[in-house]
C-alpha cells in the first residue's frame, strides 16, 4: 500500500464508509481504491450485493441488488429486486464475462459486458467484500460501488 496505511486500517475505513450509507466524492473514493489488493476471477464467483457510495441521493430506476459471477464467461452483471423482493437477472443491459486485466499497474478481475462499452475493475476489502471501480467509455472513471458475498 502507497500511503503507509495498515491493511487493517484501510478494510476498516472501507467498511465504515460502507455501514455509513453517506455519500462520498470520488476525489476521496479513488485513492483509497488504489490501495486495495487485486484479487482473482475465482475469488469472484457467486452472487455480491451491492452498493453504490451515493447517500442514496441517486434515483434507481430498476432496483439494482448486485451481480451475479458463476464462471468466467457467464456472468450477470445487473441483479434486481422485483416487486416482490426477489432477486432475478436484469438483462436490458446483456450478460458479461470477467478476465484479469491491468489498471493503473494492478492486475485484477474485471467484468466486461458482452455488448456494452463498459468494464468493473475490482479491490478486495476482505474475504467477502470488494470494490468496483466502473469504467464507462467515453466517461471519467469514477463510479465507485462495493459488493458483499451472499
Amino acid at each position: 500500500m502507497s500511503t503507509g496505511a495498515s491493511a487493517g486500517d484501510l478494510e476498516q475505513r472501507w467498511l465504515e464508509m460502507i455501514a455509513s450509507g453517506e455519500a462520498y466524492p470520488a476525489e476521496t473514493l479513488l485513492p483509497l481504491f488504489e490501495q486495495l489488493q487485486p484479487v482473482d476471477t475465482e475469488f469472484m464467483l457467486g452472487t455480491w450485493k451491492g452498493g453504490k457510495f451515493d447517500g442514496g441521493a441517486e434515483p434507481d430506476p430498476i432496483n439494482w441488488y448486485g451481480k451475479r459471477f458463476n464462471s468466467t464467461t457467464d456472468v450477470e452483471p445487473l441483479l434486481v429486486l422485483d416487486a416482490d423482493g426477489k432477486v432475478k437477472t436484469f438483462d436490458k443491459l446483456g450478460g458479461a464475462q470477467m478476465r484479469e486485466i491491468k489498471y493503473n499497474g494492478v492486475t485484477s478481475a474485471a467484468l466486461i459486458y458482452d455488448s456494452q462499452p463498459i468494464m468493473d475493475y475490482f479491490r478486495k476489502v476482505n474475504d467477502d467484500v470488494v470494490i468496483g471501480l466502473g469504467d464507462i467509455k467515453g466517461k471519467p472513471t469514477d463510479f465507485v460501488f462495493h459488493l458483499t458475498r451472499q
